[in-house]
């Protein structure tokens, strides 16, 4: 057994260093804007989704934007549609009041 190494092959003794990538202005990029809590969860939710977009190219932003669009509409309808105290029953019915004629005398 010898530690020599053939001849036309070199040693891989150093450790490759790797290269630095390079600067691409056109690749995606966090934009780090600040999303503060609003205080409803699915709101809340479809704001986080946006973060989504940080890791996709450009071309990939409208799904989510049509997503986080949709889930916001959605929310916003749900506003309209849930079910709130039941309105007061009229002291008459269906049926309004008769008109009163007689006037008070003093």
């Amino acid at each position: 057994m010898t530690d020599s190494v053939p001849e036309g092959r070199v040693a891989e003794t150093a450790e490759a260093v790797p290269a630095e990538p390079e600067y691409d202005p056109a690749a995606p990029a966090p934009l780090n804007v600040p999303r503060t809590p609003t205080g409803n969860a699915e709101v809340d939710a479809q704001l986080d989704r946006l973060g989504d977009t940080d890791h996709l190219a450009t071309d990939g932003h409208l799904e989510v934007y049509e997503d986080v669009h949709g889930g916001l509409r959605d929310a916003l309808t749900a506003l309209d549609t849930r079910p709130g105290p039941p309105a007061p029953e009229p002291p008459y019915g269906n049926r309004a009041p008769a008109p009163s004629y007689h006037q008070s005398r003093s």
